[in-house]
């Protein structure tokens, strides 16, 4: 039933025109800002941690809701206005871990596509419903209405748990926030390419044995990475070429030519880089 339930989600078509021009609104906000808005957005991608920053935020309003809802019982089983006072503090804590998981989700959300950009509109909307509701117990507990607090509370806590679900469903179905590159290759220098099909400042999708390999060659030097970004799979080879860079055509991740280092998401995770060389008219690779 949860797996129809994801599925429905996802195929339908109709949050499509909701989706793009909001998506479209987020990013170019950061484009706006010029190179402070790229470094705002690689930070909230997360790509100095080396991988994405929204998971990690979204346990702080998950682990406080939790908490505050365990007190909420508490207070109710025993009387005791503590367990109430802790309840309230928790509460607070989860909306405010809730504003910093959002901007980061918001902003991963924006450079995704398809079906998982449409189960993403319903997992944030879903998950703004529940802040808005925890926002709403936390002012009825100010006036001293905590029965109506602890149940708009525990509506907020549903919401949050269905939101949760749906992000599972982008991770481990949909693949968002996980690597797509291709990290198996030779052990051995294989051919990828013939040598005289790559002129200097150049890329070509090269074949190591059957692993697509992105190979350029620049300032008389080659490098080469895998061919799918590790942002969504995007071909590299296809890329733009920039001065020691290669920027995928998907989404614009950045990446650098002699470690596949990130230097500009959306990507979080380096990109599989080979060594490679040339011998007897032939590019050759192998896994570093």
């Amino acid at each position: 039933m949860a797996e129809t339930a994801l599925e429905t989600i996802a195929d339908q078509s109709w949050l499509q025109p909701i989706a793009d021009p909001l998506s479209t609104a987020v990013r170019q906000a950061y484009e706006a800002a010029g190179e402070t808005g790229q470094q705002i957005k690689n930070a909230v991608h997360g790509v100095w941690l080396g991988h994405p920053l929204h998971p990690a935020l979204t346990d702080v309003p998950l682990g406080a809701w939790v908490t505050a809802l365990v007190f909420d019982t508490a207070e109710v089983a025993t009387n005791d206005r503590a367990f109430g006072r802790a309840a309230d503090i928790a509460v607070g804590v989860g909306v405010a871990g809730a504003v910093g998981a959002a901007v980061t989700g918001l902003t991963d959300w924006s450079e995704t596509d398809g079906r998982a950009k449409r189960l993403g509109l319903v997992h944030g909307l879903l998950n703004l419903s529940a802040t808005a509701l925890y926002v709403t117990s936390l002012a009825m507990r100010r006036r001293g209405e905590r029965h109506l607090g602890r149940t708009y509370g525990a509506a907020g806590f549903a919401l949050a748990s269905a939101a949760a679900y749906l992000g599972g469903g982008l991770v481990y179905r949909e693949r968002i926030g996980v690597t797509h590159a291709d990290a198996d290759g030779p052990k051995e220098f294989t051919r990828a390419l013939t040598a005289s099909d790559l002129p200097d400042n150049a890329r070509r999708l090269g074949d190591a044995d059957g692993t697509p390999v992105m190979v350029a060659r620049q300032h008389g030097t080659l490098c080469a990475l895998a061919e799918h970004c590790s942002h969504l799979g995007g071909p590299l080879s296809e890329g733009t070429l920039k001065d020691g860079t290669i920027v995928c055509p998907w989404h614009g991740s950045e990446f650098a030519l002699r470690d596949g280092s990130v230097l500009n998401g959306p990507a979080t995770h380096p990109q599989p880089c080979f060594e490679v060389r040339e011998r007897a008219g032939a590019v050759e690779v192998r896994v570093r």
